[in-house]
């Protein structure tokens, strides 16, 4: 039980190192947590400054739930502590202490939970690999991620639910509720006086944004005072 309580809090704080925010700091000298879609993870990092990045960044995110659960499996923990491990994971991206509990959507951790559950614990290889096609082809097709990840993490404990163990499935759900959670809680905007509060329940839940207008949405740049930075293509300017 002792090795099970400090690996989970070992995960939540793995979880919490916000890579998005550091490396926005180094190579932008921006906050993410104020710009675009105010989210510390990899598709604003992508956005702020560049695909490369984003794509470093998202395997390190990756990694911090593969690396847990296979620590949680190389003690000899059951698999649901393995999968609790996991989770600890996932929640210390989306509410890292590191950043006041401000933190990103945690899929790139969630999805590294997945694969390596269904690699070292005989589970089924479905969970992933259903997830990633849906999220790639949605991604493809709409242009856009939060509706594919939504309809991937339902899938989750669907698909689970007919091979693998009850706590495998339950996981799922939590994981799923974790995803809701998130997005209806995000940190506050002030969206248009037109967005009633029955949209902007919708378009949170499905489009993980307070407004329709996705472009606007991704690319706010935060109110001006004396002491702020200004936006990436500002200062860029500025360079030229």
């Amino acid at each position: 039980m002792a090795i099970w309580i400090v690996l989970i809090i070992i995960a939540y704080l793995l979880g919490s190192v916000p890579l998005s925010y550091l490396v926005a700091k180094r190579y932008q000298a921006i906050d993410l947590r104020r710009y675009g879609t105010n989210q510390v993870g990899t598709g604003n990092l992508w956005r702020m400054t560049s695909w490369r990045v984003g794509i470093l960044v998202g395997i390190f995110d990756l990694c911090k739930g593969m690396a847990m659960v296979w620590a949680a499996q190389a003690a000899g923990l059951d698999l649901w502590q393995q999968l609790a491990v996991g989770m600890a994971a996932v929640i210390g991206h989306n509410w890292p202490v590191f950043l006041r509990f401000h933190g990103g959507r945690g899929i790139a951790t969630t999805v590294g939970v997945v694969i390596i559950l269904s690699g070292i614990s005989g589970l089924t290889p479905l969970c992933p690999i259903v997830f990633l096609i849906i999220l790639g082809f949605g991604t493809l097709f709409l242009h856009s991620t939060p509706l594919p990840v939504l309809i991937g993490v339902i899938a989750l404990p669907v698909i689970s639910s007919f091979y693998d163990p009850l706590p495998v499935t339950l996981c799922f759900i939590v994981l799923l509720l974790i995803v809701v959670v998130k997005r209806m809680t995000a940190q506050q905007s002030v969206p248009p006086a037109s967005v009633s509060r029955g949209q902007l329940i919708f378009n949170r839940l499905f489009f993980d944004r307070d407004i329709s207008d996705r472009k606007v949405w991704m690319y706010r740049a935060p109110v001006k005072t004396g002491t702020d930075e200004p936006p990436p293509e500002e200062r860029a300017r500025g360079e030229d």
